[in-house]
């Protein structure tokens, strides 16, 4: 078996050290974002039940209906309103936001930028 990367092994530290500090409740659950090379996915989570509550990515009907994206950030912040739409039609207002090991900044950053915008409070 190959050995990770050191990126790889960096990342999940990352990721460990923000989990071990967050965790989703009935009453605030935790907005999870993943992205990849092309896509980015958010989902809101209920960790006392493993429930997923509401997700949205770039791979949607929706997103894919709006056309192409100006740039992958544009596209991230229109998957962070999507899914604070799908938020609080489920009657979710209040998320803890969990970056999932990756730098707040550009498409992370945006897509907690487009949930606030679509009504979410971190």
């Amino acid at each position: 078996m190959a050995k990770p990367s050191k990126k790889n092994r960096t990342h999940e530290k990352r990721k460990v050290r923000v989990r071990k500090k967050l965790f989703g409740t009935q009453d605030r659950p935790r907005l999870s974002v993943f992205r990849s090379a092309k896509h980015i996915y958010a989902q809101v989570i209920i960790d006392e039940t493993g429930q997923t509550i509401a997700g949205a990515s770039t791979l949607d009907k929706e997103a894919k209906d709006k056309g192409g994206f100006e740039n992958k950030v544009e596209a991230a912040k229109f998957v962070g309103k999507l899914v604070a739409q799908r938020a609080k039609e489920k009657g979710v207002t209040k998320v803890v936001f969990d970056r999932n090991g990756f730098l707040y900044h550009g498409r992370v950053k945006a897509v907690s930028t487009g949930a606030r915008d679509g009504g979410l409070e971190f």
